[in-house]
């Protein structure tokens, strides 16, 4: 294209986020530049900087068509490497309270490939663009201001595979910081003057420990499908998801408040065998494991709130879990960063960045996965945040849908469609849905 928002664009963080913000950014900027901490290219492992790689991860509908979106044919090309694909409403068997929602076809497509899988195919194509370059094993130090500080002019780095190593500046018209949970730049701002940034936090204290099997498996009762997935509720607070994945199998136990699913292998099987599915307990419980357990704390979720900040320089962007730590048992975080892309793509197409606007809109993503999932995790009596008459309401509404679904396709195909950020949260309560919900409530 001829003409461009500016020169150089700098990506703080390699990952998904930042990988799709430097997808759209290449067609705005003449030069793109990730910098990546970890070494990345060809890596189909979990990583250093995504501790929470080893475990079962979701790339929910709407992220799934946004990649299609922007990465045309990605889903056939995850299907040629063997990937499973399936409809979300009959592939994947969702239980909550031990009842299972009836299957039904949603027509959103569920694909089962794990997060270092998906990182790397997305990084093959936004490697594959011309204006884009990836600086790996290198480390952010700071960020580069105007001497007014009105303005962000570029980053400090400092290669980390070498002992010693000089910092340097590189310089940027944008800089984009996706490096999730320990981003730094609310720290920085304040620092250059800028006002302290509000944050919203809701401790569940969840402990996710996954094992992987080796197939086949005695008992499969998963086939040709892709998941059972029993959901953790407040009256049923264990959760699972048992998935099959292109070459294994993986379970990934939840535990909430406390309650922490062990990596000891004898001690792992008694936590599966206490679920609500037997059927899970069934299939594993002779299977051979593939490695040990892999055990990942997550203290607490957290909405950092950047457009209710008084003053932002220019210059400046926040996106991915470096705005929003969603809690992954809902698989969010993925589709969110896939939906932020496209507001960045918007505020480009539209001419120079104002960072209060692009933030303004990426709140407006975030309020409906963040309301669904810091909502549901508030009814838990033990769990610790901020209770609206919202989330009141929305703790005495779904789990009625939940159970209606049981019985009605029709239900488990809304539930899914806001589930999967396809459909905004308020469809749930369209009169079509409620009243199936009031009528089932009635039998």
């Amino acid at each position: 294209m001829g003409n461009y928002a500016g020169d150089h664009a700098v990506v703080l963080g390699g990952s998904i986020a930042g990988s799709l913000a430097a997808r759209i950014l290449a067609d705005h900027y003449r030069q793109v530049t990730i910098i990546e901490r970890d070494e990345v290219a060809g890596t189909t492992r979990p990583r250093r900087a995504i501790p929470q790689g080893h475990h079962i991860h979701a790339l929910l509908a709407r992220g799934k068509q946004i990649l299609d979106e922007i990465f045309p044919g990605f889903t056939a090309e995850l299907v040629a490497d063997g990937v499973p694909v399936g409809d979300f409403g009959t592939s994947l068997s969702w239980y909550f309270n031990g009842r299972m929602m009836k299957k039904a076809e949603t027509g959103l497509v569920c694909v089962a490939a794990g997060r270092p899988l998906l990182e790397d195919r997305v990084r093959r194509r936004v490697h594959a663009l011309d204006n884009v370059t990836y600086r790996e094993r290198t480390d952010v130090m700071g960020l580069v201001a105007s001497p007014d500080r009105q303005r962000i002019t570029g980053v400090r780095v400092q290669p980390n595979s070498i002992e010693g190593a000089p910092e340097e500046v590189l310089e940027g018209d944008l800089v984009v910081d996706t490096t999730g949970r320990g981003s730094r730049t609310a720290r920085w701002l304040v620092e250059l003057g800028y006002p302290q940034l509000r944050e919203e936090r809701v401790r569940m204290d969840l402990t996710y420990t996954t094992m992987d099997f080796h197939g086949p498996l005695t008992f499969d009762p998963i086939g040709d499908d892709i998941a059972i997935i029993p959901v953790a509720t407040p009256a049923m607070p264990r959760g699972a998801f048992f998935a099959r994945l292109p070459d294994r199998y993986a379970i990934s136990l939840t535990g909430i408040l406390g309650d922490r699913p062990p990596t000891d292998h004898k001690e792992f099987l008694a936590y599966v065998e206490s679920l609500p599915v037997p059927e899970i307990y069934k299939a594993v419980h002779d299977a051979e494991p593939m490695g040990p357990a892999m055990s990942f704390h997550f203290p607490f979720s957290i909405r950092r709130r950047y457009e209710r900040q008084g003053r932002h320089p220019e210059g400046l962007l926040v996106v991915g879990d470096a705005a929003c730590i969603f809690n992954p048992v809902y698989g969010q975080g993925m589709t969110v960063a896939a939906m932020e892309a496209l507001v960045l793509r918007q505020h480009l197409q539209q001419g120079p960045i104002h960072p209060e606007r692009f933030f303004q809109d990426q709140a407006k993503v975030i309020d409906a996965p963040w309301g669904m999932s810091a909502g549901a995790d508030l009814g838990f009596p033990g769990v610790r945040g901020r209770r609206t008459v919202k989330t009141w309401m929305g703790n005495a509404y779904i789990p009625r849908l939940q159970a209606a679904a049981a019985h009605d396709g029709q239900l488990t195909v809304s539930f899914l469609r806001a589930a999967g950020l396809v459909d905004p949260p308020q469809a749930l309560m369209r009169p079509s849905v409620a009243s199936r919900v009031l009528r089932a409530g009635r039998q």
